[in-house]
C-alpha cells in the first residue's frame, strides 16, 4: 500500500469559530505526520473556512456528501463540481447515516461515486453491516452487495484508481463499540479478495480504511492490521489532540512497514 490515509468526518456539528480553530491545530502538528494523508471533512457551510486554513499545507479537505447530479434545478444539492471548486480533495459518499437515515440506495450511492470522480474528487465510498446483519452471519453478503454497482462497471478500473473504500459497521459507529481488529482485518481482507476479481493490482492499490469508534487507545493495534490502510474518524476528529494522536499511530506504523 502507499501512504496511510486519515479523514476527520465532523459529521453536523461546529461553528465558524470552533471549525477555524480546529483546522489551525490540526495544520500546526501536520509535521508529526507527513507520511500520512490527511484530509477534514467538515459540514457544507464550513468547507470555506477549513479549505482557508490548510491552504498551502499538506492537509485536505473533504466533503460528506454529495449530488450524484451535476449542475441543475436540483434544491438542496450540492454538485462535484461545486465541491471541487472550493478546494475539496475527497468526499464521502455512502455513509450508514445517509444510508440508513435518508435512504440512500446502493445504486445511487454509486451514482455519486461515479459523478464525483468525473468531477476530478476522490470519492469515499462507505459500507458496513448493522448489528442484525453481522448476528445473522451476512456481513460480507450485505458488504458485496454495496460494492456490486460499482465493481460491475466496464470502467471500474478507472474508478478505483482515484477512489477510497471505507469499512464501517453500522454497529460500531457513534455507539463506543468498536470492531477488534481482527473483526475488522477479516472484513478489510474480504474486501479486497472482491476487488482482486477486478485485478490483482487494483485490489492491491486500494486503500481501504476503517471506520466505527477509531480513537487514540485503540487506532494503532487497527492500523497495524495488513489490510487496513488507515482511518475515517468520527467523534475523535472533533478533538485536536484524539485527532492527532491516530494520525501520529498510521505515522509510526507507516514508517515501521
Amino acid at each position: 500500500m502507499g501512504k496511510p490515509l486519515v479523514l476527520g468526518n465532523w459529521k453536523m456539528h461546529g461553528t465558524q469559530r470552533s471549525a477555524h480553530a480546529l483546522a489551525l491545530g490540526v495544520v500546526a502538528r501536520a509535521a508529526e505526520f507527513s507520511h500520512v494523508d490527511v484530509g477534514l471533512c467538515p459540514p457544507f457551510v464550513h468547507i470555506p473556512t477549513v479549505a482557508a486554513v490548510v491552504f498551502g499545507s499538506a492537509i485536505r479537505v473533504g466533503a460528506q456528501n454529495v449530488s450524484e447530479r451535476g449542475e441543475g434545478a436540483f434544491t438542496g444539492e450540492i454538485a462535484a463540481t461545486m465541491l471541487r471548486e472550493l478546494g475539496c480533495t475527497y468526499v464521502l459518499v455512502g455513509h450508514s447515516e445517509r444510508r440508513q437515515g435518508y435512504a440512500e440506495t446502493n445504486a445511487g450511492v454509486v451514482a455519486k461515486y461515479v459523478h464525483a470522480h468525473a468531477a476530478g474528487l476522490c470519492p469515499v465510498l462507505c459500507v458496513g453491516e448493522t448489528l442484525a446483519e453481522r448476528q445473522t452471519n451476512a456481513t460480507e453478503t450485505v458488504i458485496e452487495s454495496q460494492l456490486e454497482p460499482l465493481v460491475a462497471r466496464p470502467d471500474v478500473v478507472a474508478l478505483l484508481a482515484h477512489g477510497v473504500i471505507a469499512y464501517e459497521p453500522v454497529w460500531a459507529i457513534g455507539t463506543g463499540e468498536t470492531a477488534t481488529p481482527a473483526q475488522a482485518q477479516s472484513v478489510h481482507a474480504f474486501i479486497r479478495r472482491r476487488l482482486a476479481a477486478v485485478g490483482p493490482n487494483v485490489a492491491q492499490s486500494v486503500r481501504i480504511v476503517y471506520g466505527g469508534s477509531v480513537k487514540p487507545v485503540n487506532a494503532n493495534e487497527l492500523f497495524a492490521m495488513p489490510d487496513v490502510d488507515g482511518g475515517l474518524i468520527g467523534g475523535a476528529a472533533l478533538k485536536i489532540e484524539d485527532f492527532v494522536a491516530i494520525c501520529v499511530s498510521a505515522e509510526q506504523l507507516r514508517r515501521g512497514r
